[in-house]
């Protein structure tokens, strides 16, 4: 397989499962149609963030075991059903927090983390590249996901625009699914052979998890991404 198409895929996912941060579109209209509070309202923001993370971290392990492939189409069910079911909350407040909170929010952090782990395999050469053309994949999907909420939330509804768009989350996951695939042990793209300072920067092996707890470097990767996710979120 072409592994631009791969590459494309993947960022297509991401897009899909960024538009999690278009949630603030929602903040006004939910509270003016249910009568709940800006803080309640995005409660259920702040639990598909915590489910993502806890997700993530699951996935990781299980994704060795069960393929990317797999793993992105149960993501991207779960994705896309818990947006669907929103839409269904209709004043009741905690079925809003398990719909888009917990399921929604379990399908993005099996989802999140599988375009990275297959991109950087398929593009050993291109390993910077690939991670940051991802990760602007999910941050873009708010910038595409927003002016649609906007525009069909006063045109069709609350119900109807979660199912709208919970239905083109799932649709574009699943499609995306089909092409993640990981590459045949020890891949590397015709003609390319790594130099000696890319060798000498790269892991000579995985670490196992308890093996990484015992360095260094996995605290200080851990207190990066805490301080960029403050930041950001």
């Amino acid at each position: 397989m072409n592994r631009w198409v791969i590459a494309v895929a993947g960022i297509v996912m991401q897009v899909a499962l960024g538009a999690v941060y278009a949630w603030s579109v929602f903040r006004i209209p939910l509270t003016r149609a249910y009568g709940w509070s800006i803080s309640q309202v995005t409660l259920t923001f702040e639990l598909a963030i915590l489910m993502l993370g806890l997700a993530a971290f699951a996935g990781g392990l299980w994704m060795k075991r069960a393929g990317p492939r797999r793993m992105a189409v149960i993501g991207g069910l779960g994705y896309g059903l818990g947006v669907i079911l929103a839409g269904q909350a209709r004043g009741h407040l905690g079925l809003l927090y398990l719909s888009f909170g917990v399921l929604g929010g379990v399908g993005l952090g099996l989802c999140y983390i599988i375009p990275v782990a297959t991109l950087i395999k398929w593009f050993p050469d291109k390993r910077g590249m690939m991670t940051g053309l991802a990760v602007a994949g999910f941050g873009a999907g708010a910038l595409v996901t927003a002016p649609v909420a906007e525009g069909l939330i006063p045109s069709v509804g609350l119900p109807a625009t979660f199912g709208i768009l919970g239905s083109a989350y799932l649709l574009a996951i699943l499609a995306a699914a089909l092409f993640m695939n990981n590459p045949p042990e020890g891949y590397q793209p015709p003609g390319w052979q790594p130099v000696p300072a890319q060798s000498k920067q790269r892991a000579v092996r995985d670490l196992s998890l308890p093996e990484a707890l015992r360095t260094w470097q996995w605290y200080a990767l851990w207190a990066m991404l805490f301080l960029n996710t403050m930041a950001g979120i």
